[in-house]
């Protein structure tokens, strides 16, 4: 009657000698064999054989780890990144030098024997009793790479490393069992091939491709006799025989590899003595990984994709899931980025701030209607030397980004002016607009409890001549601070919060903003992706789409690839074609004729609003055509640097405004990446300005119906200020710092006049 499996039957001991394919051997002679002294380790016997049949009946095989390349979206590589340094080849594309020096120098009989060299263990037992110690193993090339599965496994996980190579009986035993599984599933051939692959070869080289590139920046295929040798000497210790940090040592392991292959038949006597002869002849290669190997400065978007694959859903169901594929690699990721943009940011972010100047600049551009991130640049490069960064100031903290994104001033204000239009109010809407007044109270917010001005803060604007009635188009154009906040007490904070929350607006924290009127005026940190998605949504009609970076992902799995789901920008409606149409007419002005004028192209249509903060410690510029939009903010990542009397890109300013710098590096990587594309225009509504002759403001020239004169010059109290006009008038100047209950705002941003080209 045959044996019954676990539960009864045969002992633990019959089942070790049934998979040993040999009576003779017990679990101690094993432990004799491959371990150390079972009395030095303090290893019993007992215990230390599993149930033969309580194994696990398939070996589960980790796809290997490899690079993950990057590509834009021509197919150009843009970066290569991986855990583990290794690109999986076939048998047919490795040297047969190498083939064979991996055979001789690790399991000669590889090609004899079973998973088990019982002649081998024989040996090994002899020899070890002989020595008193662990002179020499037995473990075959199957063996070898079992055990090295168990490795990748393992990951990175220090506690799953140690639990794979531990020296006990029971992982042997288990290791054996997967051997056998293996010898009869793959065959010799596919054995060889997994274990060049899957192995060590030190210097952050895994598998034999790598390792030829690292160490003699050739393919597997085009190994010589000499170098074969050395790669397949090195896999038994590649700390004690790295031939970078210590040439003796590895050269007298590739002349024991060349020796063996003698005496195997493999090479003649005389091959072996002219290669043993040979110099080691590396000509390595320095490892080349992460977003820091990235091209045309994109080190920060390639930061953005491992970010957002790290943070979708779509590529896993936890944080630490996501990240077991992205290291696991073998990825082709096709990106968003267009090279044509990408060079343009990045050339003029370098013509006009230097990454050694006190501040920085970046910028990003989105697609309006896809939200396809098709550039993303910096001033400082990426990386970790001295003016070189690996924060990427374009994004929120939670895509590695600053912790808070960076005050905006007035860009926010057309969010304000969208949120109006919303609710009713006509293009033409007027308000008294004083030169300073108290906050009004009380404002509704969506809680229903209103918001009530209890420390009786005040609001002025920039500067003593800004003094209304100011309909939306003039207050646009000079953002006119107690305009705008007038206007969010007649509608309400409410409106605001859902048209930010419509385009997706959120600080750079990733919180919400608050619920104050000083929102108006742009007192939240945020980030330029933030920004020039929001406004691709005035450029695309309403339709506001949320940013995306991956076109579409490719991932190898030994020889097999198979295609990875991608997150997809969802699009959808944040505002009336007819409002985004007049904000677009709105902000046409700013750069034709207001604060932007230094920023505007002049081949195409465009729009865009100017800002400058508080004691000028951030400027932005956020524009677009109707087919693309940009985002440009330049200041300190610290929040400490006054861009007063500072050189920048060489140039020196008395005063930063959001037109003087980061107006024109929006202008000039907007005129590189339209270059050549098409120049589609606005959808334009007229807003009527009934008694414009008869609004002029009386001046020191005493023209009516334009504000042009000398009205406080630079000298007053927040300086001069004019639109199309006089010499002294029409420069940038924020309010002061104001403090609320509740909240903190850097006043507002852009510059409110033309005087001297200065806006």
């Amino acid at each position: 009657m045959p044996n019954k499996r676990s539960g009864g039957g045969l002992s633990a001991a019959q089942q070790a000698a049934k998979f040993l394919g040999v009576s003779v051997l017990s679990g101690a002679v094993l432990a004799g064999i491959a371990l150390p002294a079972v009395g030095a380790l303090g290893l019993a016997a007992k215990g230390s054989v599993e149930s033969f049949d309580e194994l696990p009946a398939n070996l589960k095989t980790p796809p290997l780890s490899q690079r993950t390349t990057i590509l834009d979206a021509d197919g150009g590589q843009i970066a290569t990144v991986y855990s583990r340094d290794r690109t999986v080849v076939s048998l047919k594309d490795i040297s047969p030098y190498m083939q064979k020096a991996i055979v001789a120098i690790e399991d000669s009989r590889f090609y004899e024997h079973g998973a088990i060299d019982l002649k081998g263990i024989l040996r090994a037992l002899n020899k070890n009793a002989q020595s008193g110690g662990v002179s020499e193993g037995a473990s075959t090339l199957t063996q070898q790479y079992v055990k090295n599965v168990f490795v990748e496994e393992a990951g990175d996980d220090p506690t799953k490393v140690a639990q794979a190579t531990q020296q006990t009986i029971g992982r042997k035993i288990k290791e054996l069992k997967y051997a056998i599984q293996v010898e009869e599933e793959l065959g010799k051939r596919k054995i060889l091939e997994n274990y060049l692959n899957i192995t060590f070869f030190g210097e952050q080289a895994y598998g034999v491709e790598a390792a030829s590139q690292r160490y003699f920046s050739k393919h597997a295929k085009d190994l010589k006799l000499q170098e074969a040798a050395l790669l397949a000497g090195i896999v038994q210790s590649p700390s004690r025989y790295d031939p970078v940090n210590d040439e003796a040592e590895a050269t007298k392991r590739r002349n024991t590899v060349l020796q063996r292959m003698a005496e195997l038949g493999d090479i003649s006597q005389a091959q072996a003595a002219k290669a043993q002869k040979a110099p080691l002849g590396l000509n390595t290669s320095q490892p080349k990984n992460g977003c820091i190997t990235a091209v045309k400065g994109a080190g920060f978007f390639c930061d953005y994709v491992r970010e957002v694959f790290l943070n979708d859903p779509v590529f896993g169901k936890s944080r630490q899931a996501r990240a077991k594929v992205w290291n696991q690699g073998g990825l082709t990721i096709r990106t968003t980025l267009d090279p044509q943009a990408q060079e343009s940011v990045q050339t003029s972010l370098k013509n006009h701030v230097n990454k050694s100047d006190a501040v920085a600049a970046a910028a990003t551009i989105v697609e309006p209607g896809t939200g396809k991130v098709l550039a993303m640049g910096q001033s400082k490069p990426y990386g970790y030397s001295k003016n070189e960064t690996e924060i990427n100031y374009s994004v929120g903290h939670g895509m590695g980004g600053s912790n808070y994104g960076f005050p905006t001033g007035s860009t926010f204000k057309p969010f304000v002016a969208a949120a109006a239009l919303e609710q009713g109010r006509p293009a033409t809407q007027e308000y008294s607009s004083p030169y300073e007044m108290p906050y009004p109270e009380p404002v509704q917010t969506c809680g229903g409890k209103p918001w009530m001005n209890q420390g009786g803060e005040t609001v002025p604007n920039e500067s003593r001549s800004e003094v209304g009635p100011y309909r939306l188009k003039e207050a646009m154009a000079k953002s006119v601070n107690t305009y705008f906040v007038q206007m969010v007490a007649d509608i309400g904070l409410c409106p605001v919060m859902k048209m930010t929350e419509g385009l997706h607006v959120v600080q750079g924290s990733g919180d919400k903003l608050p619920e104050v009127p000083a929102i108006a005026l742009g007192s939240k940190g945020i980030a330029p992706l933030t920004m020039a998605s929001a406004y691709a949504a005035f450029a695309s009609r309403g339709m506001y789409c949320t940013p995306v970076a991956i076109e579409s992902i490719t991932q190898k799995i030994g020889d097999r690839q198979k295609s990875l789901d991608v997150p997809k920008s969802t699009c959808s409606r944040a505002m009336s074609e007819k409002t985004a149409d007049t904000v677009n007419t709105l902000l046409q002005g700013v750069i034709d004729s207001g604060t932007g004028r230094q920023a505007g192209l002049t081949d195409r249509a465009n729009a865009g609003k100017t800002g400058t903060t508080d004691e000028r410690k951030n400027a932005w510029f956020v524009g677009y055509t109707p087919n693309l939009s940009g985002a440009v903010w330049v200041g300190s990542a610290s929040q400490q640097v006054k861009m007063v009397n500072i050189n920048i890109g060489g140039v020196y300013h008395d005063k930063v405004y959001g037109g003087s710098v980061p107006g024109p590096i929006w202008r000039d990587a907007m005129t590189g990446a339209l270059s050549g594309k098409e120049a589609p225009s606005f959808n334009l509504v007229d807003i009527p300005d009934p008694d414009k002759a008869d609004k002029g403001g009386h001046d020191d020239n005493g023209d009516h119906g334009n504000r042009n004169g000398n009205n406080g010059g630079n000298d007053g109290f927040l300086g001069g200020l004019t639109t199309n006009g006089g010499t002294n008038g029409g420069t940038d100047f924020p309010t002061p710092t104001i403090t609320l209950p509740g909240t903190f705002f850097q006043g507002q941003t852009n510059g409110n006049g033309n005087g001297g080209g200065r806006g």
